[in-house]
């Protein structure tokens, strides 16, 4: 970069400081604040503006020129290729004119010019790239939205006698997918669930889980045994899983009776069953059992526990993202201590809560596939079915 200097015992001459701001003054009054809208680039404007107040006063000339770049440059990364070649303009007008002003050689201000135009129309095959994959990108997560919904399907506020709600974030954000799983359908049997995590991630994962999910809900419909919709799992993982290293912890739990709750825990993290008085219990398997998919391996089968569940009772399903999510402090999120603060008559609710005390545990973002399935068996007093105040709980991102 070339400081003011001697040529031939004189100094480039420095201009009045009234001449830039009168030429900024007229940019701006074609320029209406009304016109600074979403899309403009705005803050590349402000840059460049800056650059020539900065030069006016300082007074150095081609000292403050090429960061005139800088404008462009900056625009690249918030405005379309139009946006990027209009700052580019504009800074090369402004430069132009400073030059002139300044008594810049016509060489040197030639040498600043053709590097402007030449950032400027990198920027702007930058910006038009960028534009390209933000566009395959939207399309990828219109996708990806439609395989979620197709994979799992939005549970509505109440299945059979329950409230329900669900929470669920897939640790590649861009996907919206995982390979966390569930799923809540009524059957000839009574309402029917599954809460389960595949190991491992990315689109086997997600594919194990579309398997596992399709299993369950043909199998909860045709087999009146809990034990007998696990083992149609269990087999239809055996035949499918690519290595003998997959595998998939779950819980299966039914209600095919008044007061009555079946729990099958494969490998998967234990339940947290709410009572009505507010105490949170873990439903830890009295026979612990293999993942799913691991049965040939050890030869152990798993149990069905039968539990009480009256009017007021609540159910947590989840995965390990929620217990394994750790803080700055390497400190595990405490879900049990979380829900017996957070716990109310509303499912809904109550995820909202965990959810953001969770986010706020973590930092803001979970590094893991996560799921929460939350149903509660209201009173006969509080006409479930008639009751609309609660908002239909979809399934959605921990962000």
């Amino acid at each position: 970069m070339t400081q003011a200097r001697d040529h031939g015992g004189a100094h480039w001459p420095t201009r009045p400081f009234r001449n830039p701001v009168r030429c900024l003054g007229a940019f701006a009054r074609t320029r209406p604040a009304a016109q600074l809208a979403a899309g403009t680039p705005v803050l590349p404007v402000l840059i460049v503006s800056a650059v020539v107040l900065v030069d006016a006063f300082g007074g150095a000339g081609m000292i403050w020129l090429p960061l005139l770049a800088a404008g462009p440059a900056l625009a690249a990364t918030t405005n379309g290729p139009r946006g990027v070649l209009c700052v580019g303009l504009l800074a090369a007008v402004l430069g132009a004119t400073l030059g002139a002003q300044d008594g810049v050689p016509g060489g040197e201000l030639a040498a600043v010019l053709s590097a402007l135009v030449a950032v400027t129309l990198a920027s702007g095959l930058a910006s038009a790239l960028r534009g390209r994959r933000e566009r395959v990108l939207a399309a990828v997560r219109s996708v990806a939205e439609a395989a979620q919904h197709a994979l799992l399907k939005p549970v509505p506020e109440t299945v059979g006698p329950f409230r329900v709600a669900v929470r669920y974030s897939a640790a590649a954000a861009e996907a919206r997918i995982g390979g966390d799983l569930y799923a809540l359908i009524p059957t000839p049997y009574g309402v029917r669930m599954i809460v389960g995590d595949v190991r491992g991630k990315g689109l086997p994962a997600v594919g194990t889980a579309a398997l596992v999910l399709g299993i369950f809900r043909e199998a909860a419909y045709d087999e009146p045994d809990l034990l007998a919709v696990v083992g149609r799992i269990e087999r239809s993982l055996a035949r499918n899983l690519a290595s003998d290293d997959d595998f998939v912890t779950a819980v299966v739990a039914g209600y095919p009776r008044e007061g009555h709750l079946e729990v099958v825990n494969c490998g998967h993290a234990p339940p947290l069953l709410v009572r009505a008085s507010g105490s949170v219990v873990a439903v830890d398997p009295t026979h612990p059992a293999p993942p799913l998919g691991l049965r040939a391996l050890s030869g152990e089968v798993p149990s069905l526990q039968v539990l009480p569940f009256a009017d007021g009772d609540q159910l947590l399903l989840y995965t390990d993202g929620v217990t394994e999510a750790r803080d700055h402090g390497r400190e595990f999120y405490p879900l049990a201590d979380g829900l017996e603060r957070h716990v109310c008559d509303e499912p809904a609710r109550t995820l909202t809560a965990l959810h953001d005390e969770l986010l706020g545990h973590v930092g803001g973002r979970l590094h893991d596939d996560a799921a929460l399935l939350l149903l509660r068996k209201p009173a006969r007093s509080e006409a479930v079915g008639a009751d609309s105040r609660y908002p239909a709980a979809r399934s959605s991102a921990l962000m």
